[in-house]
């Protein structure tokens, strides 16, 4: 038996990268999943390529009506949620002189404001027992050259699981943070201008990690199966890092 077997999951940012091979080892669990992502051609590529107890929703999670369509979704074909991964996020390099408004808005929009209402909308649908993982990042952490906007965007999800934690005291809903460190991920080397300037960050990134070498989604999928499962059924508010160490140093 999966270690998910017959629990209901929703991923956002389902559609590639982490959640994407999260998705896939929540189905090969015995989970039914639910991806969403904004780009249809690739949450339909996805949903092929996943297979199985999968189903694709379009949705922007920065805006409110397509989190209302995504929930109603949910609801339509399934009666509740068992793990909620609130995943979907944004990143673009911008040193401090050269912020901008629509900068702030877009990256605040979809890692913040997102997350909160993607919990506030999923929310009545889950059940005691019941699984939320935020994705932070180990950017939180640590200075990053022209990622401020994101390192900080990155640091509220800790500060919203803290409080989440103390909201939902009774329910039997545990909230705890997944943080990634530098991940093979096309979020990740789309950041880059061209392939040359890709190459030069991923080694530079291997290169400041203990272990040598960036991360893979699917390494960071076996930690959000954990947290997903009644194995952390005692963690609650935690921050579960897997960065190859490269936060501890």
């Amino acid at each position: 038996m999966g270690r998910l077997e017959g629990k209901i999951a929703v991923v956002t940012g389902g559609n590639s990268g982490i959640g994407l091979a999260t998705a896939k080892r929540f189905v090969a669990e015995g989970a039914f999943v639910f991806i969403a992502g904004r780009r249809q051609a690739e949450l339909d590529a996805a949903v092929a390529e996943i297979g199985g107890s999968v189903v694709g929703v379009r949705c922007d999670v920065a805006n409110l009506a397509d989190l209302d369509g995504l929930f109603a979704e949910v609801r339509r074909k399934k009666d509740h949620v068992d793990v909620l991964f609130v995943n979907a996020g944004l990143g673009e390099f911008s040193p401090l002189s050269k912020i901008t408004e629509a900068h702030v808005d877009k990256t605040f929009g979809v890692n913040v404001k997102g997350t909160i209402f993607t919990v506030q909308k999923g929310l009545p649908l889950m059940r005691e027992g019941g699984s939320i993982i935020l994705t932070g990042s180990s950017s939180a952490n640590r200075g990053t050259p022209a990622f401020s906007v994101y390192s900080a965007s990155k640091a509220a999800i800790r500060a919203l699981a803290r409080n989440w934690i103390v909201d939902l005291k009774g329910t039997g809903i545990r909230v705890n943070v997944l943080v990634p460190g530098p991940t093979s991920t096309p979020g990740l080397l789309g950041l880059a201008p061209n392939e040359e300037s890709a190459r030069a960050m991923t080694e530079s990134m291997a290169a400041s990690s203990p272990l040598g070498r960036m991360g893979r989604p699917e390494e960071t999928a076996s930690a959000a199966l954990f947290l997903a499962s009644d194995e952390s059924a005692f963690m609650d508010g935690s921050e579960l890092f897997v960065d190859g160490g490269s936060s501890q140093i």
